[in-house]
């Protein structure tokens, strides 16, 4: 069993659009999801995708993906650097990214530096919104070359 990739099966499967990027109601064209860490994962530290990345577990550190989906029921606390986020649970901490989209019943605190912001009803924001001058990038293969293992607690 793989824990950071889906297996073939769950690829294959239709997701439900509550965990899809939504605009204006419809799914959102997003790019293939590369890593998932499910409900019952509890991660500490920090993680790096140069692709996309969904979450639904628990996650405390700072994330750097290309694409970020967290959502309905996951808990993120830390700093996100994202091109693309998407928020439809729990949030709190730090976001930078282009584009940012708190969804559903997602509760978020804290800062989001951002290119463009969208919050749908039933949301509930407390903190800051400011708007970013420069692109986020998404983490390359470079990024990762560079970091030094660090400990990382699955649980």
């Amino acid at each position: 069993m793989n824990y950071f990739t889906p297996s073939k099966s769950q690829r294959d499967m239709v997701p439900s659009k509550d965990v899809e990027p939504r605009v204006n109601g419809s799914v959102a064209a997003s790019p293939e999801i590369l890593s998932t860490f499910g409900t019952g994962m509890t991660i500490t530290g920090n993680i790096v995708c140069p692709g996309a990345l969904q979450i639904f577990g628990r996650v405390t550190g700072e994330i750097q993906a290309s694409h970020l989906v967290i959502g309905a029921g996951a808990k993120v606390e830390g700093k996100i650097v994202a091109q693309e986020t998407v928020i439809q649970g729990n949030f709190n901490g730090t976001i930078h990214g282009n584009s940012v989209k708190l969804q559903g019943n997602a509760v978020v605190d804290g800062e989001i530096f951002n290119k463009s912001l969208m919050i749908e009803p039933n949301v509930q924001f407390e903190g800051v919104s400011r708007r970013l001058d420069r692109t986020v990038e998404a983490p390359g293969r470079d990024d990762l070359a560079g970091l030094a293992p660090a400990p990382v607690t699955v649980g």
